[in-house]
């Protein structure tokens, strides 16, 4: 935790990296197991890097997972289970995956239009929430910067589970973004790269010292 406020960084795929944001003072490290992604990162190159992770930080991020690709996660030791995945999933699916994981492991990241709102009935099934800037087109990793107010609004709404800020966040706009968000929990990825997956590691001081000077 930097100051009061939590961290994850996401989209590593490298020890280097992962090791770099654990000394920061990162709360979670985000490992993304989707194909599509350009910062994926496959199962069994997971596997190797695991045993220099640190135990109850390891994220991993899926997005619509099938039983088998869900079940095959839990067995690498991940922690905690991010899921991406489009409005018109049937909540018998989501409901399967808080079974499978528990509550208290699943932060669910639901595709939100601009327009809508987290439906009531997603929120039995995490304790997390995690609100990224929607693309059409995708899941995350835009760069581009979310609706902050919007994430004020569920955060004040529901207060008995955790929101997390995601998309577009870097050491420039941090400042503003926990201003007009409220947010205590942010994930961060593409705005301390490099290149997609490969980690700028001066972005990513400024980023803590950032976060370190709020209020």
């Amino acid at each position: 935790m930097i100051g009061d406020i939590r961290l994850k960084v996401c989209g590593l795929r490298s020890v280097e990296d992962a090791e770099f944001a654990h000394r920061l003072g990162a709360d979670y490290l985000g490992f993304i197991l989707y194909p599509k992604s350009p910062r994926f990162l496959a199962l069994e190159q997971y596997r190797t890097m695991a045993t220099s992770l640190p135990k109850g930080k390891r994220v991993a991020v899926l997005v619509s997972p099938t039983e088998g690709e869900l079940t095959d996660a839990m067995a690498a030791g991940f922690d905690s289970f991010q899921i991406h995945f489009p409005l018109e999933t049937p909540l018998a699916k989501v409901a399967d995956w808080s079974r499978a994981v528990g509550p208290e492991r699943l932060w669910l990241a639901p595709k939100l239009p601009p327009a809508i709102e987290v439906a009531a009935e997603f929120l039995p099934f995490a304790s997390l929430f995690l609100l990224d800037t929607f693309q059409a087109t995708g899941f995350g990793g835009s760069g581009k910067t979310g609706d902050w107010p919007k994430f004020a609004r569920h955060q004040k709404a529901h207060p008995e589970k955790t929101w997390i800020l995601s998309g577009g966040l870097n050491p420039e706009n941090i400042t503003e973004a926990l201003r007009k968000s409220g947010a205590r929990f942010v994930d961060v990825n593409s705005g301390v790269e490099v290149k997609p997956g490969v980690k700028d590691h001066a972005k990513m001081g400024a980023f803590v010292t950032a976060l370190a000077q709020v209020k």
